[in-house]
């Protein structure tokens, strides 16, 4: 009888976490100057020209609940009262290299904000499975957005760089809830990724996805966007956006994924432009086309 009833409550107490999914714990306003990009966007303790939009938004830190864990995130949201457009934007990198900062969001996305849309983006678990579980730390920003009293938790896009890139695409397979992506520089096929950069096999996919010599095949084909592509949500839109000169993700693994989309008549773009990973010669331009794309397939 114990048994049963200790079985219960554990069912009952799982239950009750997972429905918290999403649960907005914490949001705590930001002073940018008190932050490590203020040194590059300021002289004399003011804001360089191009970065004078930043006064018209609001930065916050936040934490939330998924799969009953506390994770760690931020929110861009314009200082001005209404409802707007929301964009979850999915960070590069793994664990701890290329977290998810103030500075990344003011680089990335601080101009789309500006222009009507709320920002948030989710650093992931500590335990970063490189496209395992944490994808649910993305997929349930889509609960927190309706705690948010800017955003139109029924108007949700979403943006994703480099390993976000990939993020996005599993998204897009989970998901019914985002209208249109972005995927800048991001991989669609981790076979490929391993053979252009040996290491990203050896130091993280070996250390972050769990049991991956033993499971090497199923586990890259479940991350890499190209075996699955007639699986992403088909009411779903799609801009991928290319630097030839790519030294982290293979530019031809755009070209391939765009060729799968073709095929299954998905709606997509792709667009290409000789520079590197991080877009470095094309800053103003990828702005622009972000702007363009998400005005034009989310704005309402």
């Amino acid at each position: 009888m114990n048994r049963i009833l200790i079985s219960i409550f554990f069912f009952l107490f799982l239950s009750f976490g997972f429905a918290q999914n999403g649960k907005l714990l914490s949001k705590r306003l930001v002073d940018i100057s008190k932050t490590p990009i203020w040194e590059r966007i300021s002289q004399d303790n003011e804001l360089h020209s191009d970065f004078e939009h930043l006064k018209k938004l609001d930065f916050y830190f936040i934490t939330y609940q998924s799969d009953s864990l506390k994770v760690e995130g931020i929110i861009v949201e314009p200082k001005a009262s209404g409802k707007y457009p929301v964009v979850i934007f999915n960070r590069g990198g793994n664990r701890d290299f290329a977290e998810l900062t103030i500075g990344t969001l003011i680089m990335y996305t601080s101009k789309l904000a500006e222009q009507g849309y709320v920002i948030i983006g989710s650093n992931y678990r500590e335990k970063d499975e490189f496209g395992g579980a944490e994808i649910n730390d993305v997929l349930n920003l889509t609960e927190t957005v309706k705690e948010i009293e800017k955003a139109d938790s029924n108007c949700i896009g979403m943006f994703g760089w480099s390993r976000g890139g990939m993020m996005t695409y599993l998204a897009l397979q989970k998901s019914d809830k985002i209208k249109t992506a972005i995927v800048g520089n991001g991989a669609s096929n981790l076979f490929d990724t391993a053979k252009f950069r040996p290491k990203m096999e050896t130091k993280v996919f070996a250390e972050c996805i769990p049991d991956y010599w033993n499971n090497r095949e199923p586990e890259l084909k479940k991350r890499s966007a190209i075996y699955w592509a007639d699986e992403l949500d088909k009411n779903s839109s799609l801009l991928i956006l290319c630097g030839t000169n790519d030294k982290r993700v293979n530019p031809e693994q755009a070209d391939k994924i765009a060729g799968k989309l073709k095929e299954i008549n998905y709606d997509f773009e792709l667009r290409k432009f000789e520079t590197d990973h991080y877009f470095s010669e094309y800053k103003t331009e990828l702005n622009e086309l972000v702007i363009e794309w998400f005005d034009k397939r989310l704005k309402k």
